[in-house]
């Protein structure tokens, strides 16, 4: 027997169920508000409240012949509660309910969302303090540079997220507006202190100003949030991706007992994590274009918009849920090979240590160019012939008549590259 599949909280969000839910919270909402002021009788609001429900397939039944999916809807909910459901929808038009829900499942994916971007901050954090120190390569243009610290990748990845957390939040903010204002938002029929009533009791705020619909720049907002923020955590999978290739080997995903990297070749052990959330990146910013390109409706509102929403919003919602939960799960089982890390580094006998015996140099020689090519040609020396760059400056007669071999082995010192790591992480995890 197959037991039932139990959606992600994510997954539930965005059901027919939830959604419907929310029309309804809407909508009871607007009847109360419009009891307290007189417009419909208080005598209705305990039916409302006490009745009002709905059948999902019954709605679809319905709108297979109005062709109007808040008609169904109302139509359904009629049926539940009886002769009070014609105090339902006073005055108002579909998009009343419609953005306003929205902006209401919106708000509360972003709350979902927004506890996974805290525990991988968390993580990255964890990660960062414990290797603060350690030694790595970095690496500008795929290239070795000069030695840094596994900390401060992980510090400029905290940092990152942490300024995708706050746009995302400012974004959130934005789409946290409802608007109960009518056909074409000018409250012909309703009273702006009924919007206000509404808003507050869901917890978002009365748009300044609608049209029939809320204005979409605040959606293509919320979207290209998410989409910076997927691109981000592809940029952090994209690292893990390089480095775990088979000749650099420096961190690499982990791999659980009896796990298969290949049906073909038992000895792969491939990033898949990291390339599942590089797919989900690319996919995000596809819809970002998209929400963007539903700005533009023609004068008070067309509905150019609305089969586009109702794939890209909860779309985005859940695979940026989705993503952020496989990303922190690929940083708790993270592997960091501080061995090969160290191999890497003294690469060539240490080429990497060129600019700082450059540096050392130039005051001697007196030429910043002529030590830069004394440098140079030691240093492509040993990495033609893989020999070592400290042995190769040593025996160097033009370096060692300036230079002696301690002041040479003085820059190859790894500290030296670590001195103010504890400065920086001052200022990132204050």
């Amino acid at each position: 027997m197959i037991s039932r599949y139990t959606l992600p909280e994510m997954g539930k969000l965005w059901t027919d169920e939830a959604k419907y839910a929310a029309w309804l919270e809407v909508e009871v909402e607007a009847a109360r508000a419009m009891a307290s002021m007189g417009i419909i009788p208080k005598e209705a609001i305990p039916a409302i409240e006490s009745k009002a429900g709905f059948d999902v397939n019954r709605i679809n039944e319905i709108e297979r012949e109005v062709n109007h999916d808040v008609i169904a809807f109302l139509t359904s909910v009629a049926e539940k509660i009886g002769p009070e459901a014609k105090y339902l929808h006073f005055g108002m038009t579909s998009s009343d309910v419609l953005d306003t829900s929205l902006s209401l499942l919106m708000k509360r994916a972003a709350a979902i969302i927004d506890k996974k971007i805290e525990s991988a901050l968390a993580r990255i954090k964890d990660l960062a303090l414990k290797y603060k120190s350690t030694p790595t390569i970095g690496r500008t243009h795929g290239v070795f540079a000069e030695p840094t610290t596994v900390g401060l990748k992980f510090a400029i990845w905290y940092t990152e997220l942490s300024r995708g957390k706050a746009r995302f939040a400012a974004a959130t903010e934005r789409i946290s507006v409802g608007k109960i204002s009518g056909a074409v938002g000018n409250f012909a029929n309703l009273d702006p202190k009924i919007e206000e009533m509404v808003c507050a009791r869901l917890g978002l705020r009365a748009a300044e100003v609608s049209t029939q619909v809320i204005q979409r720049d605040r959606h293509a907002e919320f979207i290209t949030a998410l989409a910076i923020l997927a691109s981000s955590l592809e940029k952090f999978a994209t690292e893990i991706r390089h480095l775990q290739r088979t000749e650099v080997s420096e961190m690499m995903e982990g791999f659980s007992k009896g796990q298969k990297g290949s049906s073909a070749m038992p000895h792969k052990r491939n990033p898949i994590t990291a390339e599942r959330i590089t797919g989900i990146a690319r996919m995000v910013r596809g819809y970002a274009i998209s929400a963007m390109e539903n700005i533009p409706l023609w004068h008070e509102r067309d509905i150019a918009h609305s089969s586009v929403e109702r794939v890209i919003i909860p779309d985005t919602c859940i695979i940026v849920d989705y993503g952020l939960q496989k990303f922190i799960d690929l940083l708790a089982g993270l592997v960091v090979n501080e061995k090969r890390m160290h191999e890497n580094i003294f690469y060539g006998g240490g080429i990497v240590f060129s600019q700082r015996l450059l540096l050392k140099l130039a005051g001697p020689v007196g030429s910043r160019e002529e030590a830069y090519r004394m440098v140079q040609r030691n240093a492509m020396a040993a990495w033609e012939s893989n020999g070592s760059f400290r042995d190769l400056a040593k025996q160097d007669a033009d370096i060692s008549k300036h230079l002696s071999a301690a002041e040479i082995d003085e820059c190859f010192d790894l500290t030296y590259y670590t001195k103010h790591v504890d400065a920086i992480f001052a200022r990132v995890f204050r």
